[in-house]
């Protein structure tokens, strides 16, 4: 079963990369956009230890990962860096607030796993994903 879900999502993947892509550019120095980039794949490892936490009943964790490394907390990481290296002024100001309502969402999500209601915890869940998706539905960076 899972070997026919990867296939068919190869395919489509396949074919959605053969449209184009009416996404939104977000043009920025190569610098921000690569610091974006890799910010972006920690945040993908990040959710994915906080949905393990979760399955495991490990909220008070999930929250810790949640606020850390996603939540408000984890804004201006790259502050001290150049500007040509820092992502967000280079964002368009609607990329940059759904950045930022994500940030609250994890916060909020923290909040709600550090309480240790585990129906409210999973309830919560999609909050973390919810800013990044809309976000890379819209936008797209420079190759």
């Amino acid at each position: 079963m899972k070997t026919v879900l990867f296939c068919l999502l190869t395919v489509l993947a396949g074919s959605l990369q053969a449209a184009e892509d009416a996404r939104t550019l977000a043009p920025m120095p190569a610098a921000a956009a690569a610091n974006l980039r890799t910010e972006m794949r920690a945040s993908l490892l990040a959710l994915n230890e906080i949905l393990g936490l979760v399955a495991a009943g490990a909220l008070r964790q999930a929250a810790e990962i949640a606020e850390r490394e996603l939540g408000v907390s984890a804004m201006g990481k790259h502050r001290s860096q150049p500007f040509d290296a820092r992502p967000g002024p280079h964002m368009p100001p609607a990329m940059h607030a759904i950045g930022i309502d994500g940030h609250k969402a994890a916060s909020e999500f923290a909040r709600i796993a550090a309480s240790g209601d585990r129906e409210k915890t999973i309830a919560a869940l999609p909050t973390l994903t919810s800013a990044c998706v809309g976000c890379h539905y819209s936008y797209r960076l420079p190759q």
